[in-house]
């Protein structure tokens, strides 16, 4: 064996070697044509300039070849790499290390690959032909073309061999469609000699832009001359691509700034590509221009001809022709083009239209804010929007740190729509120049940022949105996005390209509000007055500042902002205001407090938020709710106003809705001592809301998803199955019925079936309905259903009792009597599956009292559809109207039939807690032994056709029914079918749910409540029974006072309270905090009637005509005594209390009584004593003698009507005293 040295170069000769026949080899494969013999100078002038690109580093470690460095094709960088690199074959390790420490402590630089790239540089992409130029720029070898960008392109390298020193390669960042590219950041080594064109022999004839302007106005001079045109750069546009072609406009001034310039348009396809080599700033010629007219423009203009040239200027070379232009000129030119400037902003009327100004700016990308949308971030500070340019390419290499210029960039300010920083903006004219490519890895996005570019363009070319409306727009896709995908479908699928056919779900989310903002009638954008007319006009001209229209907020979010609103907003001071809340006992106080509600409009909000989700049932509750990807809201709908929903086909649309209430339930557990404890918020133990929305679906803009695009929305919401692909589609069975009842939604106990679990078994959530069969069974036939079979008895009502319960209960919102609805059973058929019989779940008995031949429990997997009863002719004379009792049997004693079915408005909605009683007993809290049921009293006002003032009667919920049914809400319009009618010891008529009752919500408490006056009426209407109002206002006069009774009591337990301290004994009461209750009975009439009026707590103050300080004054004397009673029979008063030395109070409340401050006109707002749903008859008129002088008369007197006081008022005006006037 040799030395180690000699083992080193051998092993070295070995590498080289080995890295020689690779790189033959793939020269050979990539270079040369197929089918050829090796090229062998081809070979060895890649190597050699390897070697001399590979040495100038000066850091080779003795190696002559890039052994760590390989060869790669187009093909392998397309398919095997997949992440972001770089290659830098003449770059030393500290020469990368100080380049990567450019990507600054938040960048993460681009991992470097020792990869050695070749390859044609071209224009053409593929085998395309030169018409099919986009004046893009390629990479291609013999594997394919991979797209580029380079930054400063000599046109002499097109169609060349190069080695690429310096390059980064970036993967498609949307699969499959997107492709990767490259950024060439060095210049490029050409493997061949480039060939250098001579000079001209002699020099060439050139126009300067004064005399080309001059020269389009003379057109005999034009047929003769195909001239060429020399100057300075002044202006570049956009590179503009349509379906019929592309192009772009460069402007050629003088050297001077003032000097005037001539537009030049590009396109031939292969010119396009000088839109790459051009710099504004330096000086060029263009050869063999001809001159022409656009369509829809009416001046001539030049343009370049196929055999033109694009020649750097050099003043050795040319010479100005002379045409001699002295005589007058054909016909008008245009004005000469100006140099950009920088006008002033222009307002509006009224301020509110802005002019953008024109400038040039040169930034560096820090942030990249919705790539597909093209809206980046300069310099941390100003907002970049690249969509009303065609600037596809560009946009490929935006990320952190690219540098660019901006030629005629528009700035904007204040754009409103939540946007806080200017934004530059480039419109066609102007051209956005890249200058500098980023050493940083693009950022990861995710799927819904890096999709919907042709969909954002939509928005600029078709809709023709302004910029601040397009950032709105684009903002508020984004949240879409993250609100609906992946579970209702995929990125690309919310945000594809919109067509006739194919309508983007995104867009037609947008589309009311879009419709609303921009004009119908908005030109369309003209690409050539864009760039060439003057004054310069396009669509970001003129703007206007924002106010967001809308918001699409998660509901997850809008839930949680609405429960802090409510809470919010819950001031006990508030819900019970003084002086009442003052005289309310401890139990009362909580009871008051223990239920509260709050309706949110969407203008409480702002900017107001646009509700948006899958509407799905749950199979857990029952309810309604709509879904989006943070959660769920709880929902209640009608189709219209007393038209519930009814078709189950709406499961799984996307629901759009901009009118609706946000109801937030509020429930408190407190133990506030009194009412002056109020204020603390330490006395509330505990705090629920319920939440929910309701809206009418006339309001929403209902959105099919398609099935194989819609993904679980609910994991507690059974989808409605499709049959399996084993099965086939046509196969089916399916019955109709329709429904004539539904029972209510809640836990019941069902028969355990034969040979089940000795376990006993929970209550289950579950309801029932009642319907009858139309017709047999039907089987699937194609996309239709097969005639019904026959049944044994089709003569007769086949009655049916359908039991819901599991997953099957979200069906509950649809199914609503007087509907005809198919229950569908997808799969095999299978005999007898919809005849029923005698269900394990329910007892024999109840099915024989309804009449039901059969029972049967609907399984989890049978789905609904809504059936057209028209197309049933069973039921075409069937009344769908709901079945109402009358007034008589809901207010009569009789009881044969206890169950009653009436529609009403909700007038109150009070939680009862337990009360704790004056002896001390308290009722036992619920969860302890014994505990008592919780309970919700509803008051109503019955709707009745004959009746004018409706009569108010109180419904309780107790458990199982609670919690109430949604919607329940005092102002709203309800509908209670089979509620069970009681009757008090007091002889009121109240109702009470039971499993039967059946609710639905006919419409929803009013946007905005206006309290309508209470009627002004004489006494003596109150005597026309059923025709007098509940609760009323009339002028009269205080006669008498029959009673007065002042008393302090314990707040605690209501128990009398002396000297402020409670006498309850055993047990004795802790709390000490006494509170005053007051009342008084007056007798009063208005000369038609007399009414005998009480009057409570602060109202008697009112009745006594006493001011605040002098009510205060006379209860702390009264808090002595403990209590005072006074009973005026006759003349004289009698002291009702123990203390004897507090005659003096009584003898002052005596005069005081029988004064003319109490004895008065005043006027009065009452409700009647006895409530219409008393059933005591009322007692006829007794004759009264009354003696006149000397002669005695004998009549008949109505008995004296019983009034509570509402409010008692001073007449303002001689007129309120009303009848007291005329009978004077």
């Amino acid at each position: 064996m040799g030395s180690p040295k000699n083992q080193l170069h051998f092993n070295k000769t070995l590498e080289e070697q080995a890295w020689l026949e690779s790189a033959r080899a793939f020269i050979q494969e990539t270079l040369c044509p197929p089918g050829k013999e090796p090229n062998i100078q081809l070979t060895q002038l890649v190597i050699d300039h390897v070697k001399t690109i590979w040495s100038s580093q000066g850091r080779n470690q003795g190696f002559t070849l890039p052994l760590s460095y390989s060869f790669v094709s187009v093909k392998d960088l397309r398919t095997h790499q997949r992440l972001p690199c770089c290659s830098h074959l003449s770059w030393s390790s500290t020469a990368y290390q100080t380049w990567a420490e450019e990507a600054g402590p938040r960048g993460v630089p681009l991992p470097r690959e020792r990869l050695l790239l070749l390859g044609t540089l071209t224009d053409l992409s593929g085998d395309l032909e030169q018409e099919a130029r986009s004046g893009s720029l390629y990479i291609r070898d013999n594997t394919g073309t991979l797209g580029c960008e380079l930054i400063d392109l000599d046109l002499s390298w097109l169609g060349h061999l190069f080695i690429f020193p310096s390059w980064s390669y970036l993967p498609a960042t949307v699969k499959p469609s997107g492709e990767g590219h490259l950024e060439l950041w060095g210049v490029p080594v050409p493997v061949f000699p480039l060939t250098i064109s001579p000079g001209p022999l002699t020099p060439i004839p050139v126009l300067y832009p004064e005399t080309a302007s001059r020269l389009l106005r003379h057109r005999s001079k034009l047929r003769s001359v195909q001239p060429n045109l020399a100057g300075k750069l002044v202006r570049l546009s956009a590179l503009v691509k349509s379906r019929k072609q592309a192009y772009f406009v460069l402007s050629l001034g003088g050297s001077s700034p003032g000097d005037s310039c001539v537009p030049v348009i590009v396109q031939v396809p292969a010119q396009l590509v000088w839109h790459r080599a051009l710099w504004p700033g330096r000086a060029y010629v263009l050869t063999e221009l001809r001159v022409s007219k656009l369509h829809g423009h009416r001046y001539l203009i030049w343009m370049t001809s196929p055999s033109s040239q694009l020649l750097p200027l050099k003043p050795e070379c040319v010479q100005e022709l002379e045409l001699g232009l002295d005589g007058p000129p054909v016909e008008a030119g245009p004005q000469p083009l100006p140099m950009p400037s920088n006008p002033q902003d222009k307002k509006g009327p009224e301020g509110l239209v802005r002019d953008s100004r024109l400038l040039s700016y040169t930034g560096k990308v820090t942030g990249v804010l919705n790539q597909p949308a093209g809206f980046y971030e300069l310099d941390g500070q100003l907002g970049l929007c690249l969509a009303y340019q065609q600037s596809h390419g560009l946009r490929r290499v935006m990320r952190r740190g690219v540098c660019l210029e901006l030629q005629d960039v528009h700035l904007l300010q204040s754009l409103g729509g939540g946007l806080r920083r200017p934004v530059l903006a480039s419109c066609l004219r102007g051209a956005v120049l890249l200058r500098r490519f980023s050493c940083q890895m693009p950022e990861t996005q995710s799927s819904h940022r890096a999709q919907g570019a042709s969909l954002y363009e939509q928005l600029v070319w078709e809709h023709q949105l302004g910029l601040p409306l397009y950032l709105w727009a684009t903002t508020a896709l984004t949240d879409l996005a993250c609100k609906l995908c992946p579970h209702v479908l995929r990125h690309h699928q919310f945000l594809q390209h919109s067509s006739p056919g194919s309508p983007s779900l995104g867009l037609q989310i947008l589309a009311p509000t879009l419709e609303v903002l921009v004009p119908p009638t908005f030109p369309r954008r003209n690409t050539h007055s864009e760039i060439l007319e003057e004054p310069h006009h396009c669509p970001l001209q003129k703007y206007a500042r924002l106010q967001t229209p809308c918001s699409f907020p998660t509901l997850a979010a809008l839930k949680e902002e609405g429960k802090c609103k409510a809470w919010a907003s819950f001031n006990p001071k508030t819900l019970l205001p003084l002086p009442e809340a003052s005289h309310l006992p401890s139990y009362q106080l909580n009871q008051r407090l223990a239920w509260s509600w709050l309706c949110l409009l969407p203008s409480a909000f702002h900017p107001a938020p646009v509700l948006l989700g899958v509407l799905v049932p749950s199979s857990r509750k029952g309810y309604l709710r709509l879904q989006d990807r943070t959660g769920f809201l709880h929902c209640l709908l009608l189709a219209k106003p007393s038209q519930p929903l009814t078709d189950p086909g709406l499961i799984g649309c996307l629901v759009r809705v901009e009118r609706f209430q946000l109801v937030i339930e509020r429930n408190i557990r407190s133990n506030f001592p009194s009412w002056k404890e109020l204020g603390m918020t330490g006395f509330i133990q505990k705090q629920e809301a319920r939440v929910y929305v309701q809206f009418l679906l006339a309001d929403a803009l209902i959105l099919t998803v398609p099935s194989p695009l819609l993904h679980s929305a609910s994991s507690s919401a059974a989808p409605q199955t499709e049959p399996s692909p084993s099965e086939g589609p046509h196969l089916g069975q399916s019955r109709l019925f329709l429904l004539s009842h539904k029972e209510a939604l809640m836990k019941r106990n069902f028969c355990a079936p034969p040979g089940a679990s000795s376990k006993v078994a929970m209550p289950t959530l579950s309801f029932h309905v009642l319907g009858s069969w139309l017709g047999g069974t039907q089987r699937k036939e194609g996309t239709g259903w097969g005639p019904p079979e026959a049944t044994e008895d089709e003569n007769s009502e086949q009655k049916v009792l359908l039991i819901f319960l599991g997953s099957s209960v979200r069906w509950f919102e649809f199914l609503h009597p007087g509907r005809v609805y198919r229950l569908v059973a997808s799969g095999p058929s299978t005999p007898a599956l919809f005849k029923g019989g005698d269900s394990p779940c329910i007892s024999q008995r109840p099915l024989e009292l309804a009449g039901c031949a059969s029972c049967l429990t609907v399984q989890d997997e049978w789905t609904l559809e809504l059936e057209s009863s028209q197309d049933v002719p069973e039921v075409l004379g069937t009344h769908r109207a709901l079945p109402e009792s009358s007034l008589t049997d809901l207010l009569s004693d009789s009881f044969t039939d206890s169950l009653v079915s009436f529609s009403a408005e909700i007038l109150s909605h009070l939680r009862m807690r337990p009360v704790m009683t004056p002896l001390g007993k308290g009722l036992k809290e619920t969860g302890s032994t014994g505990a008592v049921r919780r309970c919700v009293k509803l008051t109503v006002a019955l709707e009745t056709a004959d009746c004018e003032f409706p009569p108010h009667l109180d419904i309780y919920i107790e458990d199982p029914h609670l919690p109430p049914p949604l919607g329940l809400l005092p102002g709203a319009r309800v509908y209670f079918s089979q509620l069970e009618k009681r009757v008090s010891r007091s002889r009121n008529v109240y109702c009470c749910f039971r499993s039967s009752t059946y609710v639905q919500v006919l419409s929803f408490p009013p946007d905005t409540t206006i309290s309508a006056p209470l009627p002004h009426i004489y006494l003596a209407e109150l005597l026309q029974g059923d025709k007098a109002p509940f609760r009323a206002t009339a002028s009269c006069h205080v006669v008498s006072v029959f009673s007065l009774q002042l008393l302090w009591v314990c707040a605690h337990c209501t128990s009398l309270c002396l000297q402020g301290r409670c006498t309850r004994q055993n047990p004795t009461c802790s709390t000490q905090t006494p509170i005053s209750q007051a009342s008084i009975r007056l007798l009063v009439e208005d000369g038609t009637a007399e009414a005998v009026v009480t009057c409570r707590n602060h109202q008697v103050a009112a009745a006594l005509g006493l001011c605040p300080s002098e009510w205060a004054s006379l209860l702390e004397f009264v808090q002595g005594p403990g209590k005072v009673a006074l009973q005026f029979t006759g003349p004289g008063a009698q002291l009702e209390s123990s203390a004897k030395t507090d005659e003096p109070l009584a003898l002052f409340l005596w005069t005081l009584c029988a004064s003319v401050s109490v004895l008065r006109p005043v006027v009065l707002s009452f409700e009647l004593e006895r409530k219409p749903s008393k059933i005591i008859p009322s007692e006829p008129p007794r004759l009264h003698r009354f003696q006149c002088g000397e002669l005695p008369f004998l009549t008949r007197v109505h008995p004296r009507i019983r009034l509570s006081c509402l409010s008692l008022q001073e007449p303002q005006h001689p007129s309120d005293l009303g009848a007291l006037v005329s009978s004077c």
